[in-house]
């Protein structure tokens, strides 16, 4: 086969232009052992191909699958949170939730009692943030003598 063409076909096979017969040809080129001298390196490159292509893939392993989640465990499953909802309606139902939630909030029958409640726990805020405003002076003041030990 000349050169020139089989340096055509390689160009074109690298561009991906090349048709199956041409790729045929070329495999046959590089599996003879008159392969000229610039053209040696892509020699494994064809061979590999033809070698891979005789492979054939053999599985080890067997694909037995298991089933997760029986039927069995999920009615259970579904019947323990069908017995916990009933129950929890039948000991808490509906109205006595809002009364529940009525006395646990706070509420108040009155505005004006409601403020009064409202300031005595903002002013019991207040004397805590003061105590840690206290606090952060001290550490003011370990600051400006550590400056004055420490001179930069």
């Amino acid at each position: 086969m000349e050169l020139a063409k089989i340096e055509q076909l390689v160009e074109k096979y690298f561009e991906g232009e090349t048709t199956i017969a041409e790729e045929t040809q070329l495999k046959q080129y590089f599996s003879t052992e008159k392969v000229a001298a610039h053209l040696e390196q892509y020699k494994p490159l064809f061979g590999y191909l033809t070698t891979e292509k005789e492979e054939k893939f053999t599985p080890l392993l067997s694909l037995k699958t298991k089933k997760r989640f029986p039927v069995t465990r999920i009615a259970i499953a579904t019947s323990v949170v069908f017995l916990v909802g009933v129950i929890t309606l039948v000991n808490y139902p509906p109205t006595k939730q809002k009364q529940l939630a009525k006395s646990e909030l706070g509420s108040f029958e009155s505005p004006e009692e409601a403020f009064e409640e409202t300031q005595k726990a903002l002013a019991l805020l207040s004397q805590n943030v003061n105590i840690g405003m206290e606090s952060v002076n001290y550490i003011n003041e370990y600051e400006n003598s550590k400056n004055l030990i420490f001179k930069k």
